[in-house]
């Protein structure tokens, strides 16, 4: 049990996933126009309307920022840390929660 703990903790940086999103999505939506036209005497005006495509800026994006190489570089400073800091059977758990917290501050570094 205690080493599943040990693998688990010191793995679940690399174990996160990351989900992306393309890099160029265009978003759209359709506007409804009317244009009037003026008429003369003898031809009365009308209103033409139509419908055109806008560009607008995509709502509810993610952020692309990775901070995979913090989580990397944290975990692992975080785990010597701990490892030079903890004698005998406190390793077991002192490890992998260090690696842990290296990874997320890491990740908060690396502007994540």
């Amino acid at each position: 049990m205690k080493f599943f703990l040990l693998a688990f903790f010191s793995l679940y940086p690399f174990l996160q996933v990351n989900a992306s999103t393309p890099k160029s999505v265009t978003c759209t939506r359709t506007e409804y126009r009317e244009e009037y036209i003026p008429g003369t005497k003898s031809s009365p005006g009308y209103v033409r309307n139509y419908e055109i495509d806008v560009e607008i800026p995509c709502g509810g994006e993610k952020d692309n920022n990775d901070c995979t190489e913090g989580s990397v570089i944290g975990g692992i400073l975080g785990a010597g840390i701990a490892l030079s800091t903890s004698r005998g059977k406190d390793r077991f758990w002192a490890v992998p929660a260090g690696g842990t917290a290296g990874a997320l501050i890491g990740c908060q570094v690396d502007g994540g």
